[in-house]
């Protein structure tokens, strides 16, 4: 009777959860979330974060859900993440995106050209519209032989007012993606402005897609490459780093 007693007791004891199986289903939550694990809370895996821009660049507005998006408000805590960190010494930044909302583009941009830490990007498939200046936005740049960029003007949707000040305050958005891409590639801004407005290259709108080789050509992408190339040229800048705050602590 004892011995059945022990039995019954072993067999309603509550089984302990596995510590590897609840790791890696918060691993999987991540990657449905945010389409990557937060490398920036997990210091030890590497000193380098790689960040994914892919789909399209989501706005104030919420996309139908069949689409691929990456939402500004996911990327801009672990940018912030990422220069908080002291055990993240680099970020590497990985463009197959369409483009999208302007202004969530040129914040995300503008907040990787503010890193202090070296940060290089790759466009692999396209670095579309909106997706030039985060791509021009780090340190470095490479971009894959058969990726594209396509470069057009900005275009409104919805409800537009046709009165002067709309076409004013379209021109004046226009300006600061022409002058953020300037200031942070090595294409003159007249060149940007020929294949923006360019006729013909595209069949049903202004603007040109360069490929590969011809961004470089441009000035707009700093080499031809991948991604052995561009975590090459990350560790070389992280050196670089280590090297000069030497210098400064001697």
């Amino acid at each position: 009777m004892f011995e059945n007693n022990e039995r019954l007791h072993s067999d309603e004891a509550p089984q302990q959860p596995n510590k590897n199986e609840e790791s890696k289903g918060g691993i999987l939550d991540k990657i449905q979330q945010l389409g990557q694990t937060n490398v920036a809370q997990l210091p030890q895996d590497s000193n380098i974060n790689c960040l994914t821009i892919v789909g399209q660049i989501e706005g104030h507005m919420q996309l139908p859900p069949q689409n691929k998006t990456t939402k500004y408000e996911h990327v801009i805590p672990q940018i912030v993440a990422i220069e908080q960190n002291p055990k993240i010494e680099g970020l590497l930044i990985i463009l197959n995106t369409v483009g999208g909302d302007v202004e969530a583009g040129l914040a995300i941009a503008e907040m990787i050209a503010s890193l202090s830490k070296p940060s290089v990007s790759i466009v692999l498939g396209g670095g579309h519209s909106i997706g030039v200046p985060i791509a021009v936005s780090t340190d470095y740049s490479y971009i894959a032989g058969t990726a594209t960029m396509t470069i057009h003007p900005i275009r409104l949707t919805g409800l537009v007012i046709g009165v002067p000040q709309t076409f004013e305050y379209l021109d004046k958005m226009q300006e600061r993606v022409i002058n953020f891409v300037r200031e942070h590639s090595h294409i003159s801004e007249e060149k940007f402005k020929e294949l923006m407005f360019s006729k013909g290259n595209l069949t049903r709108d202004i603007g040109t897609n360069v490929v590969g080789g011809d961004a470089v050509s441009y000035g707009l992408i700093n080499e031809v490459g991948g991604v052995a190339q561009a975590l090459k040229k990350l560790n070389e800048l992280i050196e670089q780093g280590r090297q000069n705050e030497e210098q400064l602590l001697q």
